[in-house]
């Protein structure tokens, strides 16, 4: 099932929305006592490039679906973007050859290139994206800080591409955000973004707040102090190793952070080789009932 954030894609078949229902109640961990297990994943997918910076989408779903997550949230996501990615849309490729539902959350989303021939050419977006096998059962795309890419001059303003989607794990509600944040060396943006994704994070709820999960590319090292007051309220699921660059790790920049509620069992980098410039984390968790 594709979910589109500004509601103006075309809806998938009911039959097909059907049958990933099946397939996530048939294939996602099975829960027992009173916890439920998720195993979640995030992978900065480069556009679909490797390390070697050939598009390769088939290496990059072989690698996805080694990891054998339940929910893996994805950075840098092209949807239609252009020529590096074939123009395809990766986010609904990605969730259809895998099985998994699929929330995408633009960053960016331009008008089709003027030489576009077709009338109602879709629009050209990239951003980040949540895989899940079960269920999603909202999808919002917060503003957070941004320093454009797309311009020249550009100043800090607030920006889409912070995205929350929340998911049913066997009957417990989950708040899924995906994030990618400013990968310039001044910490000045990032600082910013950290503040607004807690901001959001935190925001009340009419009943009841489900526990969250962070993933993405923070463009950071986890003593960053840019990061610090993350850490103050999440709990960092520690591979142990690096993952950029991939061939070659050497800082520690991709995260999967749990806030209460969630219980960390084991995390680690997954060995996909070239199929991105970044490697995959891993983690095993627990969720608690509520």
């Amino acid at each position: 099932m594709r979910i589109h954030l500004a509601l103006r894609r075309h809806v998938v078949p009911l039959l097909l929305a059907i049958g990933l229902v099946l397939t996530a109640s048939a294939t996602a961990h099975p829960a027992t006592g009173r916890s439920v297990p998720l195993r979640v994943a995030t992978y900065n997918v480069h556009a679909g490039a490797g390390a070697d910076e050939v598009f390769d989408l088939d290496r990059q779903v072989r690698a996805l679906r080694s990891l054998d997550a339940d929910v893996i949230g994805l950075q840098e996501v092209d949807v239609h973007w252009g020529a590096r990615s074939e123009w395809r849309d990766l986010a609904r490729e990605l969730g259809h050859r895998l099985g998994m539902h699929v929330a995408f959350g633009p960053i960016y989303s331009l008008a089709p290139e003027p030489a576009a021939s077709r009338p109602t050419a879709p629009r050209r977006e990239f951003g980040v994206a949540v895989l899940s096998r079960h269920p999603v059962l909202r999808v919002r795309n917060h503003e957070i800080t941004r320093l454009s890419t797309q311009g020249e001059n550009p100043r800090p303003e607030p920006a889409p591409g912070f995205l929350q989607a929340t998911v049913a794990v066997r009957g417990v509600p989950l708040d899924v955000y995906a994030t990618h944040l400013d990968y310039r060396p001044d910490p000045a943006v990032r600082t910013a973004q950290v503040a607004d994704m807690l901001q959001v994070m935190n925001r009340p709820c009419p009943r009841r707040c489900p526990a969250h999960l962070l993933l993405g590319d923070f463009n950071a090292q986890p003593d960053a102090p840019e990061l610090a007051p993350l850490w103050a309220t999440l709990r960092d699921a520690d591979p142990g190793a690096p993952t950029f660059p991939a061939t070659a790790p050497e800082s520690r920049i991709d995260y999967v952070a749990v806030s209460a509620g969630v219980e960390i069992r084991s995390a680690r980098t997954a060995p996909t080789g070239s199929a991105s410039d970044h490697l995959p984390v891993v983690a095993e968790l627990r969720l608690g009932r509520r």
